[in-house]
């Protein structure tokens, strides 16, 4: 059911992520940004701290008694405390980001009961805004989209790295296209350019609660790589990969996958 709260915080998000992604085009067209390794072993630029303390300020300027979770702020533990979250991921696809290419956007989301409500997108070099609220559908740049329908794994359009599945053996022929961010992953699964991603290392909540509300409200199925439905409300922020694809589609990756055997991996900050 729609609810005007989330009506509201989901206009919120799409003005404050194109401005956070007008902040990172910036630097990204600066070219100078300064890089460090963190402890798991993925990058972070300056460029990334940036948006991050501008979405803070913004965000919680707009919204001060909402809690806050992001990839690049120390885990104050409001998230367990406030009714209403922002989960963020400032530049999601910082390799793409240093790489120098277009494959990074700014994401955003608001979380109530473990559940995303509200959620945007912006890639700010390609003008993509992708934004949804819970019930009210998904939209690219203002216009409703929806998941693609194909119902077969042969053939079908994959985002993901080609050299994972060729290693498995056990997928047949698809076409294959990389992106380093998985949230324009999910959300190009959304709008139709895609039919499927696949993640098989774990992803965190700030990759995954904008996206996959978009995602849903687009009609297609996304779950872990147990096939489990994505919650946002546990004490950890880690889920065991991920499966995105349109609703008849969805089964056959998730029986495919089930015959993989599995391996404890961190998150991977390439996948």
């Amino acid at each position: 059911m729609e609810s005007a709260q989330n009506r509201m915080d989901r206009d919120l998000l799409k003005e404050v992520v194109r401005k956070a992604g007008a902040l990172a085009k910036t630097h990204y067209d600066l070219n100078s940004a300064e890089i460090r390794v963190k402890s798991n072993n993925s990058p972070v630029t300056d460029a990334d701290i940036a948006v991050n303390t501008f979405l803070l300020t913004e965000l919680m300027r707009a919204r001060p008694d909402y809690g806050w979770l992001s990839e690049e702020t120390k885990d104050d533990g409001s998230r367990r405390e406030k009714s209403r979250v922002f989960v963020v991921d400032p530049i999601d696809g910082t390799r793409a980001f240093i790489k120098r290419r277009p494959h990074f956007v700014v994401s955003v989301a608001v979380i109530e009961n473990g559940r995303s409500v509200a959620g945007a997108l912006y890639n700010p070099l390609t003008e993509e805004a992708f934004d949804a609220h819970l019930g009210g559908g998904a939209a690219l740049n203002g216009k409703s989209i929806s998941a693609s329908d194909y119902a077969q794994i042969k053939d079908c359009r994959m985002i993901g790295y080609d050299f994972k599945f060729k290693a498995q053996k056990i997928w047949p022929a698809m076409t294959y296209e990389a992106r380093n961010s998985m949230a324009y992953r999910i959300a190009l699964v959304a709008c139709g350019q895609a039919d499927a991603t696949i993640a098989f290392t774990p992803k965190c909540d700030w990759d995954l609660a904008a996206a996959s509300l978009i995602a849903s409200e687009a009609g297609a199925t996304i779950t872990d790589r147990d096939g489990n439905t994505l919650e946002f409300d546990r004490d950890g922020v880690v889920k065991s990969g991920v499966i995105c694809s349109g609703p008849r589609l969805h089964p056959l990756l998730l029986d495919t996958i089930r015959k993989i055997p599995r391996k404890v991996t961190p998150p991977s900050p390439r996948d």
